[in-house]
């Protein structure tokens, strides 16, 4: 067999065989296909798509190119979210142990930002002391002492798509939907959690631009998942404007803290109730109440242990940054628009995100919002915060936020669109 034959074929819009999907995986993760050829199989993968035995193939495959990990000897069965990345998106730091304190192990592996996404390891990292990078027996320490674990994905899990992923990256073939399916649900799978929640990010501040692709991706990642034995359920959610009142990293982990105190902004709040409440019915337990774990401190209490037994000091002051920049509304009336790519370009742009996987983050750089889209402003009163070390990125970071991305109208009504758009089973 050989990469040629595989790239005409998908070329010509034939669908892969088994043995050409396995052998090319392997090859490719082995450095017996160049990054060239692998760039053109994922360009014609983009163009000409794949059927869901290809899909589930293609899966399969770069699962098998690594370990599996195993949570059986848990006394408590498992169940682990995933969400394809928005814009001040914290909600996996108060959801993990949330649904711990309701009787599910949360095996949660996580990743860093990149461009206008927030990566859930960088906002941790804001914590002094926290570490992100366990071993499977660490991890399963924290398991079992806290019933939740947030850490990175180890290199031993689905090799093959740490390498497509940076192939894809810097290729233009990001955006495919196979190769998004693929890659989430072989980490996924590989996991070895029993159970699993999509959150599939909808809007301007997601991959996923309208509600058609999101739909697709959802359903092609819930079939993965159920294909492989993991009990897996999808909602789709709003990412048209951002999560909560704040994007950046200790500044999300400090509005996640509120959450888990009893308060916090109502949508995220909203939308961490409803992901633990599909985890733990997918995991078996439909009568736990997360909303009481929240009200009564157990959460906020697995919180602290789980912090601790990686390192951190949950007690610790949080990086605050240097310099701030606020941003008043024009004009009295009603915001109607808050852009949330916008305000992800702005943070990024402030320090808090990447352009590369190797490029340093400032903890305390970020956006802060003191109006959310249906809220009546008045003109000259704060709208938003920009927060930064470097003083000299505010020009570039009010440049994303011209134009269109922050509306205010005189005879709009107050209102805000649902979170929740949709659920696939």
């Amino acid at each position: 067999m050989d990469a040629i034959t595989v790239i005409r074929a998908k070329r010509d819009r034939q669908a892969l065989t088994d043995e050409q999907i396995d052998w090319v995986i392997n090859a490719y993760t082995r450095g017996d296909i160049a990054d060239e050829q692998m760039s053109s199989l994922a360009m014609a993968i983009l163009l000409n798509g794949m059927d869901r035995r290809e899909i589930a193939r293609w899966t399969a495959a770069m699962i098998a190119t690594g370990e599996r990990m195993d949570f059986h000897a848990l006394d408590r069965p498992t169940a682990d979210k995933h969400s394809t990345g928005g814009v001040g998106d914290k909600i996996t730091l108060p959801l993990a142990p949330l649904v711990a304190a309701c009787g599910a192990a949360v095996p949660q592996l996580s990743g860093r930002g990149l461009g206008h996404t927030g990566g859930t390891l960088d906002k941790l990292e804001a914590i002094p002391g926290w570490r992100a990078a366990l071993s499977n027996d660490e991890m399963l320490g924290v398991l079992r002492d806290s019933g939740a674990v947030i850490c990175a994905a180890g290199d031993g899990l689905a090799p093959a798509d740490r390498k497509l992923y940076a192939l894809r990256d810097v290729t233009g073939t990001v955006e495919s939907i196979p190769l998004i399916a693929s890659s989430i649900m072989s980490k996924k799978i590989a996991e070895g959690t029993g159970s699993l929640v999509l959150d599939v990010k909808v809007g301007s501040g997601a991959f996923m631009k309208n509600i058609e692709d999101a739909r697709e991706l959802a359903e092609t990642m819930v079939g993965l998942g159920n294909d492989h034995g993991v009990r897996t359920v999808a909602l789709l959610t709003d990412m048209s404007v951002p999560l909560g009142l704040t994007a950046g990293n200790a500044l999300e982990v400090r509005e996640s803290v509120e959450v888990l105190a009893g308060g916090g902004p109502a949508d995220v709040v909203e939308l961490t109730l409803a992901l633990a409440r599909e985890m733990l019915d997918a995991a078996g337990l439909p009568d736990a109440d997360p909303a009481r774990a929240l009200a009564d401190g157990s959460a906020m209490d697995v919180w602290r242990r789980m912090i601790a037994a990686q390192g951190g000091d949950p007690d610790a002051a949080l990086p605050v940054a240097r310099e701030q920049h606020v941003l008043t509304a024009p004009a009295d009336g009603v915001l109607t628009g808050l852009d949330a790519y916008a305000v992800g370009l702005a943070a990024w742009r402030l320090g808090a995100g990447r352009a590369r996987k190797e490029d340093p983050v400032q903890a305390g750089a970020g956006v802060e919002l003191h109006a959310r889209p249906g809220d009546r402003v008045r003109a000259g009163e704060p709208l938003l915060t920009l927060h930064t070390d470097t003083p000299e990125r505010f020009p570039a970071a009010l440049e994303a936020l011209n134009g269109d991305a922050v509306r205010v109208s005189a005879d709009a009504e107050a209102g805000a669109g649902p979170i929740v758009l949709g659920r696939i089973a």
